[in-house]
Protein backbone atom coordinates (compact mmCIF):
# COMPACT_ATOMS: atom_id res chain seq x y z
CA UNK A 1 0.00 0.00 0.00
CA UNK A 2 1.66 3.48 -0.68
CA UNK A 3 1.75 6.00 1.45
CA UNK A 4 -1.01 8.23 0.13
CA UNK A 5 -3.15 5.42 0.21
CA UNK A 6 -2.72 4.51 3.91
CA UNK A 7 -3.26 8.32 4.89
CA UNK A 8 -6.36 8.14 2.79
CA UNK A 9 -7.36 4.87 5.10
CA UNK A 10 -6.48 6.22 8.27
CA UNK A 11 -8.72 9.32 7.37
CA UNK A 12 -11.69 7.20 7.00
CA UNK A 13 -10.96 5.02 9.80
CA UNK A 14 -10.60 8.51 12.14
CA UNK A 15 -14.32 9.41 9.72
CA UNK A 16 -16.61 6.20 10.69
CA UNK A 17 -15.02 6.28 14.31
CA UNK A 18 -15.70 9.89 14.78
CA UNK A 19 -19.36 9.57 13.13
CA UNK A 20 -20.31 6.52 15.34
CA UNK A 21 -20.56 8.32 18.23
CA UNK A 22 -21.71 12.38 19.14
CA UNK A 23 -21.18 14.18 22.22
CA UNK A 24 -24.05 15.93 24.78
CA UNK A 25 -24.32 19.34 25.86
CA UNK A 26 -22.47 17.82 28.60
CA UNK A 27 -19.21 16.11 27.01
CA UNK A 28 -20.63 12.49 27.29
CA UNK A 29 -20.50 10.24 23.99
CA UNK A 30 -23.86 8.93 22.45
CA UNK A 31 -22.99 5.83 20.89
CA UNK A 32 -25.26 5.19 17.40
CA UNK A 33 -27.56 3.43 19.48
CA UNK A 34 -28.35 6.38 21.70
CA UNK A 35 -26.74 4.86 24.71
CA UNK A 36 -24.64 7.81 26.69
CA UNK A 37 -20.86 6.53 27.29
CA UNK A 38 -18.86 7.86 30.16
CA UNK A 39 -15.31 7.69 30.09
CA UNK A 40 -12.88 4.29 31.79
CA UNK A 41 -9.91 6.05 32.35
CA UNK A 42 -6.52 3.85 31.96
CA UNK A 43 -5.27 2.01 34.78
CA UNK A 44 -1.96 3.63 35.65
CA UNK A 45 1.14 1.69 34.33
CA UNK A 46 1.97 -0.73 37.07
CA UNK A 47 -1.33 -0.93 38.58
CA UNK A 48 -3.27 -4.20 38.67
CA UNK A 49 -6.92 -4.96 39.78
CA UNK A 50 -7.74 -5.70 43.78
CA UNK A 51 -10.18 -8.67 43.04
CA UNK A 52 -9.67 -11.23 45.92
CA UNK A 53 -7.39 -8.55 47.37
CA UNK A 54 -6.04 -9.73 50.60
CA UNK A 55 -3.41 -8.57 53.25
CA UNK A 56 -0.86 -9.60 56.10
CA UNK A 57 -3.18 -10.85 59.09
CA UNK A 58 -3.58 -8.53 61.88
CA UNK A 59 -3.45 -9.84 65.79
CA UNK A 60 -5.05 -6.73 66.59
CA UNK A 61 -6.63 -3.96 64.57
CA UNK A 62 -6.17 -0.38 65.86
CA UNK A 63 -9.12 1.72 64.42
CA UNK A 64 -9.64 5.44 64.28
CA UNK A 65 -12.99 7.16 63.88
CA UNK A 66 -13.85 10.29 61.56
CA UNK A 67 -16.92 11.53 61.61
CA UNK A 68 -18.96 11.29 65.28
CA UNK A 69 -22.60 12.04 65.03
CA UNK A 70 -25.36 10.16 64.71
CA UNK A 71 -23.81 6.98 62.35
CA UNK A 72 -19.92 7.33 64.23
CA UNK A 73 -21.13 7.60 67.62
CA UNK A 74 -23.07 4.54 68.04
CA UNK A 75 -20.38 2.85 65.71
CA UNK A 76 -17.35 3.61 68.40
CA UNK A 77 -19.59 1.63 70.98
CA UNK A 78 -20.32 -1.03 68.91
CA UNK A 79 -16.58 -1.29 68.06
CA UNK A 80 -15.88 -2.25 71.77
CA UNK A 81 -17.75 -5.61 71.53
CA UNK A 82 -15.44 -6.63 68.80
CA UNK A 83 -12.63 -8.87 69.30
CA UNK A 84 -9.72 -8.37 68.23
CA UNK A 85 -10.18 -4.27 68.53
CA UNK A 86 -8.27 -1.40 69.66
CA UNK A 87 -10.08 1.71 69.14
CA UNK A 88 -6.83 4.10 69.42
CA UNK A 89 -8.13 7.58 67.89
CA UNK A 90 -11.67 9.38 67.37
CA UNK A 91 -11.90 12.61 65.74
CA UNK A 92 -14.90 14.71 64.50
CA UNK A 93 -15.67 18.38 63.80
CA UNK A 94 -17.00 19.48 66.59
CA UNK A 95 -14.77 18.81 70.21
CA UNK A 96 -17.97 18.16 72.08
CA UNK A 97 -18.48 15.26 70.18
CA UNK A 98 -15.30 13.66 70.44
CA UNK A 99 -15.21 13.94 74.78
CA UNK A 100 -18.55 12.18 74.31
CA UNK A 101 -17.79 9.36 72.28
CA UNK A 102 -14.54 9.26 74.86
CA UNK A 103 -16.79 9.36 77.99
CA UNK A 104 -18.80 6.54 76.26
CA UNK A 105 -15.28 4.67 76.00
CA UNK A 106 -14.47 4.87 80.35
CA UNK A 107 -17.79 4.10 80.81
CA UNK A 108 -17.48 0.94 79.20
CA UNK A 109 -14.25 0.31 80.93
CA UNK A 110 -11.71 1.22 77.90
CA UNK A 111 -8.58 3.45 77.65
CA UNK A 112 -9.34 6.73 76.12
CA UNK A 113 -8.52 6.69 72.71
CA UNK A 114 -6.16 9.79 71.13
CA UNK A 115 -7.83 13.21 70.33
CA UNK A 116 -8.68 15.27 66.71
CA UNK A 117 -11.20 17.78 66.59
CA UNK A 118 -11.82 21.00 66.27
CA UNK A 119 -11.63 21.60 62.28
CA UNK A 120 -12.30 20.23 58.95
CA UNK A 121 -8.99 18.81 58.80
CA UNK A 122 -8.63 17.27 61.91
CA UNK A 123 -9.06 14.40 59.98
CA UNK A 124 -5.09 14.14 58.25
CA UNK A 125 -3.77 14.38 61.63
CA UNK A 126 -5.42 10.87 62.62
CA UNK A 127 -4.63 9.18 59.17
CA UNK A 128 -1.26 10.05 59.85
CA UNK A 129 -1.13 8.34 63.36
CA UNK A 130 1.31 5.41 63.66
CA UNK A 131 -1.44 3.52 66.05
CA UNK A 132 -4.13 3.69 63.23
CA UNK A 133 -4.43 0.57 60.58
CA UNK A 134 -8.06 1.31 59.83
CA UNK A 135 -9.72 4.35 59.58
CA UNK A 136 -13.74 4.23 59.84
CA UNK A 137 -15.40 6.83 58.68
CA UNK A 138 -18.94 8.55 59.41
CA UNK A 139 -18.74 11.80 58.00
CA UNK A 140 -20.98 14.27 55.83
CA UNK A 141 -21.12 12.79 52.30
CA UNK A 142 -19.16 15.22 50.90
CA UNK A 143 -15.99 14.23 53.21
CA UNK A 144 -15.92 10.69 52.64
CA UNK A 145 -13.71 10.49 49.63
CA UNK A 146 -11.09 13.08 50.61
CA UNK A 147 -11.06 11.20 54.04
CA UNK A 148 -10.66 7.76 52.30
CA UNK A 149 -8.10 8.95 49.81
CA UNK A 150 -6.07 10.73 52.31
CA UNK A 151 -6.07 7.35 54.61
CA UNK A 152 -5.01 5.16 52.06
CA UNK A 153 -2.08 7.92 51.07
CA UNK A 154 -0.90 7.08 54.48
CA UNK A 155 -1.00 3.74 54.93
CA UNK A 156 -4.61 2.88 56.66
CA UNK A 157 -7.02 0.49 55.19
CA UNK A 158 -10.50 2.73 54.64
CA UNK A 159 -14.14 1.84 55.49
CA UNK A 160 -16.50 4.21 54.24
CA UNK A 161 -20.36 4.66 55.60
CA UNK A 162 -23.09 5.17 52.61
CA UNK A 163 -22.81 6.22 49.90
CA UNK A 164 -19.13 6.17 50.17
CA UNK A 165 -19.03 8.07 46.80
CA UNK A 166 -21.61 9.92 44.89
CA UNK A 167 -20.31 10.96 41.55
CA UNK A 168 -17.87 8.78 38.90
CA UNK A 169 -14.91 10.93 39.26
CA UNK A 170 -14.92 9.74 43.12
CA UNK A 171 -15.62 6.19 42.15
CA UNK A 172 -12.84 6.12 40.12
CA UNK A 173 -10.33 8.25 42.23
CA UNK A 174 -11.28 5.69 44.81
CA UNK A 175 -10.56 2.59 42.61
CA UNK A 176 -7.20 3.94 41.38
CA UNK A 177 -6.20 4.44 44.99
CA UNK A 178 -7.08 1.31 46.31
CA UNK A 179 -5.61 -0.52 43.26
CA UNK A 180 -2.01 1.71 43.40
CA UNK A 181 -1.81 1.25 47.49
CA UNK A 182 -2.88 -2.39 47.30
CA UNK A 183 -5.50 -0.97 50.74
CA UNK A 184 -8.77 -2.40 51.36
CA UNK A 185 -11.19 0.42 50.44
CA UNK A 186 -14.54 -1.08 51.78
CA UNK A 187 -18.44 0.30 51.80
CA UNK A 188 -20.35 -0.12 54.90
CA UNK A 189 -23.31 -1.33 53.91
CA UNK A 190 -25.20 -2.42 56.56
CA UNK A 191 -28.15 -3.71 54.91
CA UNK A 192 -26.18 -6.89 53.20
CA UNK A 193 -26.10 -8.43 56.74
CA UNK A 194 -29.18 -8.04 57.78
CA UNK A 195 -31.07 -11.65 58.33
CA UNK A 196 -33.52 -12.15 55.52
CA UNK A 197 -31.10 -11.20 52.92
CA UNK A 198 -27.93 -13.26 54.45
CA UNK A 199 -30.62 -16.33 54.56
CA UNK A 200 -31.55 -15.24 50.85
CA UNK A 201 -28.02 -14.68 49.32
CA UNK A 202 -27.79 -18.45 50.98
CA UNK A 203 -30.54 -19.74 48.92
CA UNK A 204 -29.53 -18.26 45.94
CA UNK A 205 -26.17 -19.85 46.30
CA UNK A 206 -27.72 -23.04 46.81
CA UNK A 207 -29.69 -22.62 43.47
CA UNK A 208 -32.98 -22.73 45.30
CA UNK A 209 -34.38 -19.80 43.60
CA UNK A 210 -33.43 -21.51 39.71
CA UNK A 211 -31.68 -18.74 37.97
CA UNK A 212 -32.19 -14.98 39.27
CA UNK A 213 -33.93 -13.42 36.34
CA UNK A 214 -34.81 -9.69 38.29
CA UNK A 215 -34.32 -7.91 41.44
CA UNK A 216 -35.49 -5.02 43.09
CA UNK A 217 -34.38 -2.34 46.77
CA UNK A 218 -35.18 0.68 47.45
CA UNK A 219 -34.63 3.52 50.33
CA UNK A 220 -38.15 4.67 50.65
CA UNK A 221 -37.90 6.75 54.16
CA UNK A 222 -39.72 9.77 55.00
CA UNK A 223 -37.04 11.80 56.94
CA UNK A 224 -39.60 14.43 58.16
CA UNK A 225 -38.29 13.67 61.46
CA UNK A 226 -34.56 14.13 61.14
CA UNK A 227 -33.71 16.67 58.60
CA UNK A 228 -32.75 18.99 61.77
CA UNK A 229 -30.27 16.06 63.42
CA UNK A 230 -27.75 16.20 60.21
CA UNK A 231 -25.30 18.51 60.93
CA UNK A 232 -25.39 22.26 59.36
CA UNK A 233 -28.59 20.32 58.03
CA UNK A 234 -26.23 18.76 55.16
CA UNK A 235 -28.32 16.00 53.53
CA UNK A 236 -30.79 18.35 52.92
CA UNK A 237 -28.38 20.86 51.07
CA UNK A 238 -27.34 17.41 49.37
CA UNK A 239 -30.83 16.87 47.83
CA UNK A 240 -31.21 20.52 46.50
CA UNK A 241 -27.87 20.53 45.19
CA UNK A 242 -27.59 16.84 42.99
CA UNK A 243 -30.81 15.44 40.95
CA UNK A 244 -30.42 11.46 40.84
CA UNK A 245 -30.84 8.45 43.33
CA UNK A 246 -29.15 10.17 46.18
CA UNK A 247 -28.82 7.26 48.54
CA UNK A 248 -28.88 3.80 46.44
CA UNK A 249 -26.98 1.13 48.09
CA UNK A 250 -29.14 0.14 51.01
CA UNK A 251 -31.27 -1.23 48.54
CA UNK A 252 -28.58 -1.99 45.64
CA UNK A 253 -26.08 -3.78 47.48
CA UNK A 254 -27.94 -6.79 48.86
CA UNK A 255 -29.48 -7.97 45.23
CA UNK A 256 -25.88 -6.98 43.32
CA UNK A 257 -24.73 -10.04 45.74
CA UNK A 258 -27.70 -12.08 44.72
CA UNK A 259 -26.48 -11.47 41.21
CA UNK A 260 -22.74 -11.78 41.26
CA UNK A 261 -22.28 -8.67 40.00
CA UNK A 262 -18.07 -8.01 39.02
CA UNK A 263 -18.52 -12.17 40.27
CA UNK A 264 -19.83 -13.38 36.69
CA UNK A 265 -21.90 -10.92 35.53
CA UNK A 266 -21.64 -6.77 35.35
CA UNK A 267 -24.01 -3.80 35.01
CA UNK A 268 -24.75 -2.88 31.79
CA UNK A 269 -27.02 -0.43 30.78
CA UNK A 270 -29.36 1.79 33.04
CA UNK A 271 -32.23 4.20 32.90
CA UNK A 272 -33.97 6.74 35.18
CA UNK A 273 -36.89 9.53 35.81
CA UNK A 274 -37.96 11.00 38.60
CA UNK A 275 -40.67 13.15 39.60
CA UNK A 276 -40.76 17.14 39.95
CA UNK A 277 -39.48 18.13 43.41
CA UNK A 278 -42.59 18.78 45.73
CA UNK A 279 -41.54 18.52 48.96
CA UNK A 280 -37.93 19.72 49.13
CA UNK A 281 -38.23 23.48 48.26
CA UNK A 282 -41.06 23.16 51.14
CA UNK A 283 -38.33 21.58 53.99
CA UNK A 284 -36.21 24.18 52.33
CA UNK A 285 -38.35 27.21 52.53
CA UNK A 286 -39.34 25.52 56.26
CA UNK A 287 -35.75 26.49 57.69
CA UNK A 288 -35.28 29.42 56.11
CA UNK A 289 -32.94 28.31 53.18
CA UNK A 290 -32.21 30.29 50.31
CA UNK A 291 -34.35 29.75 47.32
CA UNK A 292 -36.25 26.70 48.00
CA UNK A 293 -37.42 26.81 44.85
CA UNK A 294 -34.20 26.08 43.08
CA UNK A 295 -34.35 22.12 44.35
CA UNK A 296 -32.54 20.19 41.97
CA UNK A 297 -34.14 15.93 43.37
CA UNK A 298 -37.23 14.56 42.43
CA UNK A 299 -39.60 13.36 45.40
CA UNK A 300 -39.36 10.06 43.69
CA UNK A 301 -36.38 8.53 41.63
CA UNK A 302 -36.85 5.33 39.76
CA UNK A 303 -34.01 3.44 38.07
CA UNK A 304 -33.72 0.47 35.96
CA UNK A 305 -30.14 -1.34 35.16
CA UNK A 306 -29.89 -4.16 32.80
CA UNK A 307 -26.37 -6.78 32.96
CA UNK A 308 -24.32 -7.89 30.86
CA UNK A 309 -25.78 -11.43 31.15
CA UNK A 310 -29.72 -10.06 30.49
CA UNK A 311 -30.72 -9.42 34.41
CA UNK A 312 -32.62 -6.17 35.46
CA UNK A 313 -32.87 -4.35 38.61
CA UNK A 314 -34.94 -1.83 39.76
CA UNK A 315 -34.32 0.71 42.22
CA UNK A 316 -36.30 3.25 43.95
CA UNK A 317 -35.35 6.66 45.89
CA UNK A 318 -38.31 8.84 48.17
CA UNK A 319 -37.10 10.57 51.38
CA UNK A 320 -39.74 13.17 51.12
CA UNK A 321 -43.16 11.46 51.32
CA UNK A 322 -45.49 9.92 53.93
CA UNK A 323 -44.97 6.35 53.03
CA UNK A 324 -43.85 3.14 54.87
CA UNK A 325 -40.35 2.47 55.23
CA UNK A 326 -39.02 -0.33 52.51
CA UNK A 327 -35.96 -1.36 51.09
CA UNK A 328 -38.55 -3.24 48.85
CA UNK A 329 -35.72 -6.31 48.52
CA UNK A 330 -37.29 -8.78 46.23
CA UNK A 331 -35.02 -11.67 44.40
CA UNK A 332 -36.84 -13.49 41.44
CA UNK A 333 -35.86 -16.43 39.77
CA UNK A 334 -37.01 -19.16 37.84
CA UNK A 335 -37.91 -21.49 40.33
CA UNK A 336 -38.68 -19.11 43.27
CA UNK A 337 -39.09 -16.04 44.91
CA UNK A 338 -37.80 -13.87 47.99
CA UNK A 339 -39.76 -10.09 49.01
CA UNK A 340 -38.61 -8.85 52.45
CA UNK A 341 -41.93 -5.65 52.16
CA UNK A 342 -44.05 -5.24 53.56
CA UNK A 343 -44.22 -8.43 54.46
CA UNK A 344 -41.45 -11.47 54.31
CA UNK A 345 -42.34 -13.68 51.86
CA UNK A 346 -40.66 -16.97 49.79
CA UNK A 347 -42.28 -18.55 47.32
CA UNK A 348 -41.39 -21.57 45.22
CA UNK A 349 -41.83 -24.10 42.63
CA UNK A 350 -43.06 -27.08 44.26
CA UNK A 351 -40.32 -29.31 42.61
CA UNK A 352 -38.25 -26.55 43.34
CA UNK A 353 -37.98 -27.32 47.05
CA UNK A 354 -37.54 -31.34 46.50
CA UNK A 355 -36.09 -33.12 49.24
CA UNK A 356 -37.12 -30.08 51.99
CA UNK A 357 -39.10 -30.18 54.65
CA UNK A 358 -42.28 -28.75 53.49
CA UNK A 359 -45.75 -30.07 53.85
CA UNK A 360 -47.31 -30.14 50.21
CA UNK A 361 -51.05 -31.61 50.70
CA UNK A 362 -52.83 -28.21 49.33
CA UNK A 363 -50.35 -26.73 47.19
CA UNK A 364 -50.93 -26.34 43.37
CA UNK A 365 -47.29 -26.19 41.47
CA UNK A 366 -46.44 -23.78 44.32
CA UNK A 367 -45.78 -22.37 48.21
CA UNK A 368 -45.89 -19.38 49.99
CA UNK A 369 -44.29 -19.38 52.91
CA UNK A 370 -44.57 -16.95 55.50
CA UNK A 371 -44.23 -16.88 59.45
CA UNK A 372 -43.20 -19.66 61.36
CA UNK A 373 -42.70 -21.63 58.36
CA UNK A 374 -40.52 -18.83 56.29
CA UNK A 375 -38.69 -18.56 59.91
CA UNK A 376 -38.18 -22.73 59.88
CA UNK A 377 -37.32 -22.53 56.48
CA UNK A 378 -34.28 -19.43 56.87
CA UNK A 379 -33.38 -21.33 59.78
CA UNK A 380 -32.24 -24.70 57.15
CA UNK A 381 -30.85 -22.16 54.67
CA UNK A 382 -28.56 -20.22 57.44
CA UNK A 383 -25.89 -17.48 56.05
CA UNK A 384 -22.59 -19.83 57.11
CA UNK A 385 -20.94 -16.66 58.50
CA UNK A 386 -24.25 -15.97 61.15
CA UNK A 387 -23.15 -18.57 63.65
CA UNK A 388 -26.14 -18.94 66.17
CA UNK A 389 -23.29 -17.23 68.88
CA UNK A 390 -22.82 -14.06 66.39
CA UNK A 391 -26.82 -13.87 65.92
CA UNK A 392 -26.98 -13.91 69.81
CA UNK A 393 -24.06 -11.24 70.10
CA UNK A 394 -25.36 -9.28 67.26
CA UNK A 395 -28.96 -8.83 68.83
CA UNK A 396 -27.81 -8.24 71.91
CA UNK A 397 -24.82 -4.97 70.64
CA UNK A 398 -27.78 -3.90 68.55
CA UNK A 399 -27.24 -1.46 65.74
CA UNK A 400 -30.34 -1.94 63.02
CA UNK A 401 -31.43 -5.11 64.87
CA UNK A 402 -27.86 -6.52 64.80
CA UNK A 403 -26.95 -6.01 61.20
CA UNK A 404 -24.61 -3.27 62.00
CA UNK A 405 -22.61 -5.14 64.32
CA UNK A 406 -22.40 -8.30 61.89
CA UNK A 407 -20.78 -6.22 59.45
CA UNK A 408 -18.18 -4.61 62.03
CA UNK A 409 -17.53 -8.51 63.01
CA UNK A 410 -17.06 -9.45 59.34
CA UNK A 411 -14.35 -6.25 58.82
CA UNK A 412 -12.39 -7.83 61.55
CA UNK A 413 -12.50 -11.04 61.47
CA UNK A 414 -11.18 -10.56 57.58
CA UNK A 415 -8.87 -8.40 58.42
CA UNK A 416 -7.46 -10.35 61.46
CA UNK A 417 -7.27 -13.53 59.85
CA UNK A 418 -5.72 -11.68 56.59
CA UNK A 419 -8.51 -12.85 53.84
CA UNK A 420 -10.89 -10.95 50.99
CA UNK A 421 -13.16 -8.49 52.51
CA UNK A 422 -17.28 -8.93 51.93
CA UNK A 423 -17.18 -5.99 49.51
CA UNK A 424 -14.38 -4.81 47.72
CA UNK A 425 -13.75 -1.11 46.10
CA UNK A 426 -15.40 -2.24 42.97
CA UNK A 427 -18.90 -3.06 44.93
CA UNK A 428 -18.55 0.08 46.53
CA UNK A 429 -17.99 2.01 42.73
CA UNK A 430 -20.97 -0.28 41.30
CA UNK A 431 -23.13 0.63 43.99
CA UNK A 432 -22.86 4.50 44.44
CA UNK A 433 -22.03 5.07 40.59
CA UNK A 434 -25.64 4.99 40.14
CA UNK A 435 -26.15 8.14 42.08
CA UNK A 436 -24.71 10.21 39.17
CA UNK A 437 -25.70 8.21 36.27
CA UNK A 438 -28.96 8.01 37.34
CA UNK A 439 -28.90 11.95 36.86
CA UNK A 440 -27.14 11.95 33.75
CA UNK A 441 -30.65 9.66 32.40
CA UNK A 442 -32.61 12.08 33.92
CA UNK A 443 -31.10 15.09 32.28
CA UNK A 444 -31.42 13.51 29.04
CA UNK A 445 -35.05 12.25 28.90
CA UNK A 446 -34.72 8.17 30.75
CA UNK A 447 -31.88 8.09 27.96
CA UNK A 448 -30.02 4.77 28.50
CA UNK A 449 -26.27 5.31 30.39
CA UNK A 450 -23.66 2.93 30.16
CA UNK A 451 -22.28 1.72 33.36
CA UNK A 452 -18.63 1.73 33.31
CA UNK A 453 -16.72 -1.71 34.43
CA UNK A 454 -14.63 -0.43 37.06
CA UNK A 455 -12.89 -3.63 36.87
CA UNK A 456 -11.67 -2.86 33.61
CA UNK A 457 -12.09 -6.18 32.19
CA UNK A 458 -11.56 -8.55 34.86
CA UNK A 459 -15.46 -8.79 35.80
CA UNK A 460 -16.19 -12.36 35.23
CA UNK A 461 -12.69 -13.49 36.42
CA UNK A 462 -14.10 -14.41 39.64
CA UNK A 463 -17.06 -17.27 39.87
CA UNK A 464 -19.68 -16.30 42.00
CA UNK A 465 -19.78 -14.61 45.48
CA UNK A 466 -18.44 -16.23 48.52
CA UNK A 467 -17.80 -15.31 51.88
CA UNK A 468 -13.97 -15.92 53.03
CA UNK A 469 -13.29 -18.14 55.98
CA UNK A 470 -9.90 -18.65 57.83
CA UNK A 471 -8.83 -22.69 57.89
CA UNK A 472 -9.70 -24.57 61.23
Amino acid sequence: MSKGSFVTWMIILFLVVRCSYRHTDDGYKINSDGTIVTSVPHRAKGQTDVLGLAVPAMDTVRVGFVGLGMRGSDAVVRYTYVPGVKITAICDVEPDRVKASQKDLAELGFPAAAEYAGDLEAYKKLCEDPNVDLVYICTDWEHHVPVALYAMEHGKHAAIEVPSAYSLKDCWALVNMAEKTRLHCMILENCCYDFFELSTLQMAREGLFGEVVHAEGAYCHNLDPYWDEYWNSWRLTFNKEHRGDAYPTHGFGPVCQVLNIHRGDRLKTLVAMDTRAFNGPKHVAARGGDNPGDFENGDVSTTVIRTEKGKTVLIEHDVMNPRPYSRMYQVVGTEGYAGKYPVQQLCFRKEALAGEAVDYAHLKGETVLTDEKLDEFMEQHRSPILTPELEALAKEVGGHGGMDFIMDYRLIYCLRNGLPLDMDVYDLAEWCCVSELSAISMKHGGRPVEVPDFTRGAWDRIDGFSYAFAEE
